[in-house]
């Protein structure tokens, strides 16, 4: 079995909920954050593995605890595992204090991933989030003050009255930060969000597709021009500064995931711990494993989940990898899916490798399905 070199850590807590989040997420206030984080630390104990290659700590938002919590997560982290590469952190741009920042870098943090989303004063209204433009700069200046090598910003696109110039300004000022890596998604409307329930009401007005087709398009443009090529659908980065931890999953290898509502896939198992924080705080005093969901993948299914997950990226799914992964030769396990797919323009099919087209890119979704069996 695949030894398992990576884990993820949710944090479900958030200063405030934004409109298009469906994460699993709680306002902080009144939440038992400690308690929460003696049982997360509890079920980490559990891991077989300890050396580790990557590690994310996500959310929910992981800088919305306070300075003393932060501390103590990011020191059992550090006692329970050994990180050897890239280690990254999710942070607001709001609650990302120079206090927080020096505790995240005395403890070994290497990345940051700031839920920037837009530099539009009312876009940032529209989608609840608690920071502003100016957080924006100052979390970047207080990264570089400290030495955090490897900074990334979300942004978003196609958002509600968001305009083609509006999306160029965003892109222009991220730019000017000289960030290290951009991932950049554009709004689906998930059920379970304010959008969505505003969008059913007709009270949202969306962009259309063409719209959307044509801000993806014109940001890999913009960000090839500033040295950020795209490595992955919605991944842009400078050379030496891809998302090691996200490679992890779109390879399609084994992970842990800890914390309420995290998953992880370990010895050919997708699992997903119970969502709400009393639930999983309860199974884990228990001495439970706090799962609500388990799945053995059978064959197909890990070759499906090779394909659609490896074809995110640009470099596409590696036959030879394929065949000693799974003793298929891809070429024939998917012979018709490929010439179809390969007389519309949407892949490559070289003697090495299977991959998305620009073409492809965009339309991903209609891709990923034809090698659903």
């Amino acid at each position: 079995m695949q030894k398992v070199k990576s884990a993820y850590i949710h944090i479900p807590f958030c200063v405030k909920i934004c409109t298009y989040c469906d994460f699993n997420k709680y306002f902080i206030q009144h939440q038992p954050v400690d308690d929460y984080l003696t049982c997360l630390i509890e079920e980490m104990s559990w891991a077989k593995e300890t050396n580790l290659t990557t590690m994310f700590v996500g959310g929910g938002t992981p800088t919305a605890l306070t300075v003393d919590q932060l501390e103590r997560l990011l020191s059992a982290i550090n006692k329970q595992f050994n990180i050897s590469g890239e280690y990254t952190f999710e942070a607001n741009p709001d609650e990302l204090t120079e206090e927080k920042v020096a505790l995240l870098k005395k403890y070994g943090v290497n990345r940051l991933s700031l839920g920037v989303q837009t530099f539009d004063e009312e876009l940032l209204k529209v989608l609840g989030r608690s920071h502003q433009r100016a957080d924006i700069y100052s979390a970047v200046r207080n990264a570089r003050k400290y030495g955090i090598p490897s900074i990334s910003l979300d942004l978003m696109y196609q958002l509600p009255g968001q305009t083609m110039q509006q999306f160029d300004e965003s892109l222009t000022e991220a730019l000017s930060l000289d960030v290290d890596h951009i991932s950049s998604y554009g709004l689906i409307l998930e059920k379970q969000t304010q959008f969505y329930n505003l969008y059913q009401k007709g009270k949202l007005n969306m962009p259309n597709e063409d719209l959307g087709a044509e801000m993806y398009h014109f940001m890999i443009d913009k960000l090839a021009q500033h040295g950020l090529q795209q490595y992955e659908i919605s991944n842009f980065a400078k050379e030496g500064h891809a998302s090691a931890h996200n490679k992890v999953y779109w390879k399609n290898e084994s992970y842990y995931g800890f914390g309420a509502g995290a998953s992880g896939y370990v010895e050919g198992v997708r699992y997903s711990n119970t969502n709400p924080v009393n639930h999983y705080i309860e199974q884990v005093k228990a001495g439970k494993r706090p799962i609500r969901t388990e799945e053995t993948l059978t064959l197909n299914e890990k070759i499906e989940e090779e394909m659609f997950l490896g074809l995110r990226m640009n470099e596409g799914v590696n036959k030879l990898r394929f065949e000693e992964k799974f003793g298929q030769v891809l070429d024939d396990y998917y012979r018709d899916e490929l010439q179809n797919l390969e007389a519309k323009k949407l892949i490559y099919n070289t003697p090495t490798h299977v991959a998305l087209t620009e073409e492809g890119r965009v339309i991903g979704n209609y891709v990923f399905e034809a090698f659903i069996k």
